[in-house]
């Protein structure tokens, strides 16, 4: 045999294992762990060319939550909905009421879209509105985050605050109000089929999906509109009939434990302002009324348990998931993962439970969830910089 012939003989017997010592032959792994466990490995792409932004609003990830913050004994998992595009569970919703709007031929470009919203809704809709070529007018309630009416003008939105005094109620019969007056498109999320049906089509499959031959005994979530809780909790009835569902609000807010029905207009739209609705820091969670996509999932009796939510408790839960977990939630994921550890507490030895994080906790920058967080160094921060000599930036006496 030739030298080259053997040169290439050895080479073959050799490439298994030179490839299998490749970096681009595996994922990488985390230095502190054996093994990262993934769908896909890292550096492998998305798998394919996307023709537009809403074509990423889906297919979440769920996340294993760490025993030190699950009880003993039980499992929690979270199903992270900030990794949609505008960093929401809203972002579903905004893309199916456009969709269905656009197919039944209410809507062609440069029309005029309206909604009434505490945020995140008003962000996706101007998310699908810039992509589609619609204008969008957005009217906000005065208490809810600054940052959020930035983030809707940034997208082209324009943003009608309403008065404080006028609740969640003011700011829905102000959008009406600008439809009727001028002809436009109200999106009518607390009302509109389409939002818990894209939950049916979505959510729900993806979370057999990803428990397929997985146990799964508990499903936790809080309600805005209420479209998660009925169009996932519909299918997930369907699909795995043993598993509870289990619904949180607010304690000071307490509609549904109230019993009292919220009194409608023919459209479906509240009437007027609950009695039992009090101010509550869980900002895109219980308006002031009972949404009519929650009432329809309540006659359902899909819930198996509820959790009021007290206090800071959402807020307070939200905090421990950044720094034990590493999971920047906003207040809402705060409060569904309460409801999630307290439902865990009572919940058979070796349960496993999910719970839902509508969206990110950066959307909550000048709300009560950032208001023990300092821009300015702090006095351990100060010693830290003062222990080396050089570009020491120190407060001015």
């Amino acid at each position: 045999m030739t030298r080259p012939a053997m040169l290439v003989a050895c080479l073959c017997l050799l490439a298994p294992l030179v490839l299998s010592f490749s970096p681009l032959a595996r994922p990488l792994r985390s230095p502190a762990r054996s093994v990262v466990s993934m769908a896909k490995a890292r550096g492998e792409g998305y798998g394919h060319l996307l023709n537009d932004i809403t074509e990423t609003i889906g297919n979440t990830p769920v996340v294993k939550i760490s025993d030190k913050t699950a009880p003993e004994g039980r499992t929690i998992y979270a199903k992270c909905e900030f990794f949609n595009p505008l960093s929401s569970v809203k972002d579903r919703l905004a893309l199916s009421i456009i969709e269905e709007a656009e197919e039944k031929g209410l809507l062609k470009p440069g029309d005029t879209v309206v909604e009434a919203t505490s945020g995140n809704t008003g962000i996706a809709v101007a998310m699908l509105c810039a992509q589609r070529g619609y204008n969008c007018v957005i009217t906000m309630a005065e208490p809810f985050s600054v940052e959020r009416r930035k983030i809707m003008r940034m997208l082209g939105a324009k943003v009608i605050v309403t008065p404080k005094a006028g609740k969640g109620t003011g700011m829905v019969k102000k959008a009406q109000e600008l439809c009727e007056e001028h002809g436009w498109f109200l999106c009518h999320q607390f009302e509109t089929d389409a939002n818990w049906r894209f939950h049916e089509a979505t959510t729900g499959p993806e979370i057999v999906n990803d428990f397929k031959d997985q146990q799964l005994d508990y499903w936790v979530t809080g309600y805005g509109t209420g479209g998660t809780f009925h169009g996932a909790g519909k299918y997930l009835k369907t699909a795995l009939p043993d598993m509870k569902i289990v619904l949180a609000e607010p304690e000071a807010a307490g509609l549904l434990k109230s019993g009292i029905a919220t009194e409608r207009n023919e459209d479906g739209s509240p009437k007027e302002s609950h009695p039992a609705f009090a101010a509550h820091p869980i900002q895109g969670w219980t308006p002031d009324f009972i949404p009519r996509v929650l009432e329809k999932a309540m006659d359902l009796e899909l819930m198996d348990e509820y959790v009021p939510i007290p206090g800071d408790s959402a807020v307070e839960t939200a905090q421990m998931l950044a720094r034990n977990e590493g999971i920047l939630t906003g207040i809402s994921g705060g409060a569904t993962m309460y409801a999630a550890i307290e439902a865990a507490k009572a919940a058979p030895e070796g349960s496993v439970l999910l719970a839902m994080l509508p969206d990110t906790g950066e959307r909550y920058l000048s709300t009560p969830l950032f208001a023990s967080i300092n821009a300015d160094m702090n006095e351990e921060e100060l010693d830290i910089t003062k222990s080396t000599p050089g570009f020491q930036l120190l407060p001015q006496e």
